[in-house]
């Protein structure tokens, strides 16, 4: 575990369909998951990220901007959703009624 003054290393994430980037950090304890990811220089290499909106994460858990990096963690940038997961759901299943493949009154399958 790292003293008071010790820093220690944390990796920022940030990943697309066709590329990823993994930029290690060394930050002092005390440092914020957005001071973290400034100090990575990552929107560098993706300028589309908006460092004053961006979701964090680590480990697949959501984090607020203002928490405190802890030794192990891992700093996870997230992309907004490019669509409604709910919206898609309801258009797969209206399409699968337009074609006969579902209940047109249920929604079941036939």
């Amino acid at each position: 575990m790292a003293s008071d003054n010790e820093k220690f290393g944390v990796d920022v994430i940030y990943a697309l369909p066709a590329k990823q980037k993994v930029v290690h950090v060394m930050i002092t304890p005390g440092t914020t998951f957005i001071e973290a990811v400034r100090q990575s220089n990552i929107a560098g290499f993706f300028p589309e990220i908006d460092l004053d909106k961006v979701k964090l994460g680590s480990f697949s858990r959501l984090v607020k901007q203002g928490d405190e990096v802890m030794p192990g963690n891992r700093i996870e940038i997230y992309r907004p959703l490019i669509a409604d997961p709910k919206d898609v759901r309801r258009q797969r299943a209206e399409k699968a009624k337009d074609e006969g493949r579902a209940n047109k009154i249920t929604g079941g399958k036939l």
